[in-house]
């Protein structure tokens, strides 16, 4: 193997490991950001059980007539 095939190879193995660090630091936020948008949509989700609840809780003579 001459030094010219061997550069070559130095230069392509430094580019696949820059490449690969750019997308573990990708996955890495695209993780975070999941996380967070789990966390909104439990609150989400919560918050619409607790109003749904509520209104069940309601009775008859608590509702507005018609013509209000």
């Amino acid at each position: 193997m001459n030094d010219e095939m061997l550069e070559q190879i130095q230069t392509k193995i430094a580019f696949l490991e820059r490449a690969n660090t750019e997308l573990s630091d990708v996955v890495f936020r695209q993780q975070q950001e999941i996380g967070a948008l789990r966390a909104r949509i439990s609150a989400v989700s919560d918050r619409l059980e607790e109003s749904r609840s509520l209104e069940r809780a309601r009775s008859a003579d608590d509702e507005r007539p018609p013509h209000y």
